[in-house]
């Protein structure tokens, strides 16, 4: 039986990944600093391990995972979130044959960078907004010009972001940020999966509930002009792996790319769990389908953000309407655990929320962020 490692075990994207690989006869190891975590109350997985966060030390973090791969005969290493820009530098560690479903590093991070993205997309003919980093003379000529958006370059889940209105005063360059021109419009995200710069599958999804800056209920869409967008990107990085963008769609229905994330994203949800483990495996096999449902939501985020609108003043009725009709990422009922022993095994995540007094998604990946 071949094994595959998933080198982080906190969020439903996991799950969904153990499952779609315990169906199709994989064993499921799971790398996760976390002593308990989502995926650990899974069926679907086969064992657990702790490792050192990056955020602790990427040299440990990387030789920690290399024994693991040695340990359990680990064929393909899977990363699932903010790790990969770490796991990306990890096959020099490793026995050879060992696949891991990544760009190399020099790939990978001048996209995952704001301003690198921005400038490869530029030169290769896809719309993204005029962008500058802060402290340079074009930011302050972008400012001028009407309102913006500035964000760490190195950013993700919404995290210091911040939108100031035309000819405002720009902030102090203490952490690298990049300063971009506002485009008006409705956001959409996308996560797809690609071989040698050829899409094997997208999904584009817009979020219908926010907890902060993340969504926590999202909706796929249909949109053949971001659908092109994507597979252009693609092609041009010959890309192979997971990737996904944040864009906007103007009024004449024109996409413009914010960024990239080279990594899964909640779009994964909307896949069929068998499907993309197969497609993983074998780029060949037929695409991915989408699963029947084009509503999900993670049920606990949403109990707490529909908690909070009956006090706040907010959309209380559409909310629980929604709650109670739409379904969860992680239910299965052959596998019902992750869902129902979520408050526990996520504890960790929601006490550090709660200290830093911002929602849970905004800190559920600070310990294997990319910062440096």
């Amino acid at each position: 039986m071949p094994t595959v490692l998933l080198t982080l075990g906190r969020l439903p994207k996991a799950l969904d990944l153990a499952r779609g690989f315990s169906q199709i006869g994989w064993r499921v190891v799971v790398a996760e600093p976390f002593a308990r975590h989502l995926c650990g109350s899974s069926r679907a997985v086969a064992k657990s391990i702790r490792v050192p966060a990056p955020v602790d030390g990427k040299q440990a973090y990387l030789s920690a995972l290399a024994q693991v791969v040695r340990d359990e005969a680990v064929e393909l290493v899977l990363p699932v979130s903010e790790e990969t820009m770490h796991v990306a530098h990890l096959p020099p560690l490793l026995p050879a044959g060992v696949r891991v479903l990544t760009m190399p590093p020099d790939v990978l991070l001048p996209l995952h960078h704001k301003g690198g993205f921005v400038a490869f997309a530029r030169a290769h003919g896809l719309d993204v907004p005029d962008s500058a980093p802060l402290g340079d003379p074009g930011a302050q000529a972008i400012v001028a010009a009407g309102r913006v958006v500035v964000k760490p370059v190195h950013g993700c889940s919404g995290r210091g972001v911040m939108l100031l209105p035309q000819g405002a005063a720009l902030p102090s360059a203490e952490v690298p940020c990049l300063v971009q021109s506002f485009v008006a419009g409705a956001e959409f995200s996308t996560c797809s999966l690609a071989h040698q710069g050829r899409v094997l599958a997208t999904t584009v999804y817009r979020g219908i509930q926010m907890s902060g800056s993340v969504a926590v209920a999202f909706e796929r869409v249909a949109h053949p002009a971001i659908e092109d967008w994507v597979r252009r990107f693609a092609a041009a990085a010959n890309w192979s792996g997971f990737i996904a963008f944040d864009l906007i769609v103007d009024e004449a229905g024109r996409p413009w790319g914010l960024e990239c994330n080279p990594r899964t994203t909640s779009g994964l949800h909307f896949f069929e769990s068998a499907d993309l483990a197969r497609a993983v495996v074998d780029p060949d096999a037929p695409p991915p389908c989408h699963r029947p449902e084009t509503r999900l939501q993670q049920f606990w985020s949403c109990l707490t953000e529909t908690q909070l609108s009956l006090f706040r003043g907010g959309p209380f009725r559409r909310n629980l309407r929604q709650l109670l009709t739409t379904r969860d990422v992680c239910w299965q009922a052959r596998d019902p655990m992750p869902l129902l022993a979520m408050p526990w095994t996520t504890w960790p995540i929601i006490r550090m929320a709660a200290q830093k007094r911002v929602p849970f998604g905004e800190v559920a990946t600070l310990d294997v962020g990319w910062y440096a």
